[in-house]
């Protein structure tokens, strides 16, 4: 299975931001976690990381027969792209949304997802963790 990963603003800061809220594990050491997951089970992970909505947005629009499932966290995004909503929607490629700090358990302006509705779910508070138990889920779903 082949995942495109894709991270919102700010994801490049992991480890440096907040950490008390997102950990100390660097963006780096993510995407080598999700390599080494995604290579233990046969797959293949692609991650990419803006602060550009645009630049997300393209790469939904490439991922296209390119790509069978897609991790997506917007960052802040998810909470007002309508963009990024639309481009999940233009596409086929089935995605899960997370976030790495349960967002429910936060201001509440963090507690509306505007790109959750099209997405197969979305999964918060279980930390880097979370983007795994995606992968998993496609992997046994096959979805």
């Amino acid at each position: 299975m082949k995942f495109l990963v894709l991270n919102g603003p700010n994801l490049n800061l992991l480890g440096q931001r907040e950490p008390g809220v997102y950990g100390s594990e660097s963006y780096d050491t993510l995407c080598a976690s999700l390599n080494a997951f995604a290579a233990a089970h046969e797959s293949s992970v692609t991650c990419f990381q803006s602060n550009h909505e645009g630049a997300l947005i393209d790469q939904l629009h490439a991922a296209q027969g390119k790509f069978d499932a897609i991790i997506i966290n917007p960052g802040a995004f998810t909470h007002y792209s309508y963009a990024l909503l639309d481009a999940l929607q233009a596409i086929s490629v089935p995605a899960i949304e997370v976030h790495i700090s349960n967002v429910h358990r936060r201001e509440e302006f963090r507690h509306k997802s505007v790109t959750a509705p099209a997405c197969v779910g979305q999964i918060c508070g279980l930390g880097l963790y979370g983007y795994q138990a995606a992968m998993a889920y496609f992997l046994e779903t096959g979805k």
